[in-house]
């Protein structure tokens, strides 16, 4: 079998349960990008089989109806920092469909943290999302140690340095992580949403479903959390947070 550079595949040791995007291909080592999870592997040849069936973008909408006959509605505006272009560009697809207005930045997680003051007061968004790629590699033990994450110790900086910016929990909401991210030490920087509390992987699109039912949720009306985390992947498994209230303001007559 000949695999290159773009081509689909699937590892044959994980039952095929992910599809991959080939990026790169070094010293028989293929290496991988899920193709909707926030997942980076690699694989020898012999693990690999290629993905033919079709793909099909399901890019999910979101299921708030609004009347328009009567009101008027603002809803909440959303800056979106990503490490992965290809995620970004989902998501900020996701919101189009959804009727919310969001800026996308394509930036590494590395300088997030240096990046994220500018933005904030550049866009004064009302839903901050830090996402991109990152790892808990349990090889190394210590569920607790930063150290043995990928990203989640940079995520936690911009997460802080957002969080000194607007201490308000309802003033500016935070989402962050990744695939296997530390979920509490994200929460306890000032994250109201954050993966992932299993170290599971996440599904590209979690960040801004959960971003765009707050946006699209008028202002007085508490998020129902469980449903909310329940629109995601993985369920409670891949993301949690704390309850808030939805961030969007109706307006009379149209």
């Amino acid at each position: 079998m000949e695999l290159k550079r773009g081509d689909l595949v699937t590892r044959i040791s994980y039952n095929h349960d992910t599809i991959f995007k080939i990026t790169n291909i070094k010293n028989d080592i293929y290496y991988l990008k899920g193709l909707e999870v926030r997942l980076y592997a690699d694989a020898p040849l012999n693990d690999l089989e290629k993905y033919t069936k079709e793909i099909k973008e399901t890019e999910e909408t979101s299921e708030t109806n609004l009347d328009r006959n009567d009101y008027f509605y603002l809803p909440a505006k959303i800056l979106h920092i990503d490490g992965d272009q290809d995620y970004l560009k989902k998501c900020l697809n996701y919101y189009k469909n959804a009727g919310v207005y969001a800026i996308g930045k394509r930036i590494n997680e590395n300088h997030v943290y240096e990046a994220i003051l500018p933005l904030l007061k550049e866009y004064k968004p009302d839903i901050i999302i830090i996402t991109g790629h990152d790892a808990y590699y349990a090889k190394n033990g210590d569920i607790n140690n930063l150290d043995n994450y990928r990203n989640t110790a940079n995520f936690i900086k911009a997460v802080k340095a957002a969080r000194k910016y607007e201490k308000s929990h309802d003033k500016l909401i935070i989402i962050a992580g990744a695939c296997q991210s530390n979920y509490e030490e994200l929460i306890k920087a000032g994250a109201n949403f954050a993966s992932s509390p299993k170290r599971t992987n996440i599904h590209a699109l979690d960040p801004a479903i959960i971003a765009s039912t707050l946006a699209l949720t008028e202002r007085n009306k508490e998020i129902n959390l469980i449903e909310l985390l329940n629109k995601t992947k993985y369920g409670h498994d891949g993301m949690g947070g704390i309850k808030c209230n939805g961030l969007m303001y109706v307006g009379y007559p149209r």
